[in-house]
Parts: structure tokens; C-alpha cells; sequence
């Protein structure tokens, strides 16, 4: 087993919204960590405990985000910071691992499963292993009581209540 650490530069974190039905509003974290266990020869083993900084969540939009970070949905001044730790990793196919894990957000902690997919790995022009891993999942808003809506004068509410979230991570053998 050993641990990596992400590579800022090649990673992120990133989510999408349905907006008044139609659209999707994206964003990402814009602070965030994680550490990593990793067996290349069992990636069944691989363990992940992964921080976002709340505050840092940037929709590209001044005023949406403040919003995003009040009592209304993150609730920043509260709960500072969202918490991922894997608990199972069970072998898919063709490189795609189910994870289960606990997500801490905004106070409550719901078991969540989202499809890895181990890109590559390999070694990097100074000789560092790394690796790269894509990451899907979908949460329901709802169940970390993030409840806030509007419904539309056409029919419909304003925010999805499903957000897609989008791991993208190149981490180097520490």
C-alpha cells in the first residue's frame, strides 16, 4: 500500500445542478484535499479521505455562490468543510470500482457509492508514480436537508434536487 498526494495542477472537483428545469448551473471547489492509500495490484484495498473546503464552492457567479453558502445550503458559517472517507471499494469491469463511502455535508453523514474508473497509471518523466482516477456520482440534496426551492410561476422549482458531481484526480506517489 502506498499514499499519494494530489496533483492540484491535473485535478478537481466539480458538480452540476438542473436550474428552472432546463439548464444546469456547474461549479466546482475551489479548496479541497484528499489522501490516498493505493494498491496497484488491488485497488480493492485503495482507501480515499477526502476535505472540500464549503466556502471555496465557485458557480462563477458572486452572488449565487454567497447564496450556496448560506443557511439555505451549506451553511458555511456552521460547517465548514465537506468530508468524504471511503469505506468499500468492490471490483467492477474494465477498470470501474464501486466506492462506498461516508459524505459529511452540512452536518449529516449519508453512505453514498460513486463509479471510479482508474484512468492510468504509470510512471512520470523524473521517475514518480502516478495515477488518475475519474470519478461519477449523484446525491440527493435532500438528504443532507438541503431543502431550499422556489417553485416556478410556470410549474416546476427552480433547483434540481439531484447533483452530479465529477472527480477528476492525478495523484504522485508519495
Amino acid at each position: 500500500m502506498s499514499k499519494y498526494t494530489i496533483d492540484r495542477a491535473h485535478s478537481g472537483i466539480s458538480f452540476s445542478v438542473r436550474h428552472m428545469m432546463f439548464a444546469k448551473v456547474r461549479g466546482r471547489f475551489a479548496k479541497w484535499d484528499a489522501e490516498i492509500e493505493h494498491d496497484p495490484l488491488d485497488l480493492t484495498k485503495t482507501r480515499i479521505c477526502a476535505t472540500a473546503d464549503a466556502s471555496s464552492i465557485d458557480t462563477y457567479q458572486g452572488i449565487r455562490d454567497a447564496h450556496l453558502r448560506s443557511s439555505n445550503f451549506l451553511d458555511v458559517a456552521s460547517h465548514h468543510t465537506l468530508v468524504f472517507e471511503s469505506r468499500h471499494v468492490a471490483a467492477g469491469s474494465d477498470k470501474h470500482y464501486a466506492v462506498t463511502g461516508d459524505l459529511t455535508l452540512r452536518g449529516v453523514t449519508k453512505s453514498i457509492v460513486i463509479d471510479v474508473e482508474e484512468v492510468s497509471l504509470g510512471q512520470d518523466p523524473i521517475g514518480k508514480e502516478r495515477v488518475r482516477f475519474s470519478a461519477r456520482g449523484v446525491l440527493d440534496r435532500r438528504d443532507f436537508g438541503i431543502v431550499w426551492n422556489q417553485i416556478l410561476e410556470a410549474g416546476g422549482i427552480l433547483i434540481g434536487e439531484l447533483v452530479e458531481v465529477e472527480i477528476d484526480v492525478q495523484a504522485t506517489e508519495v
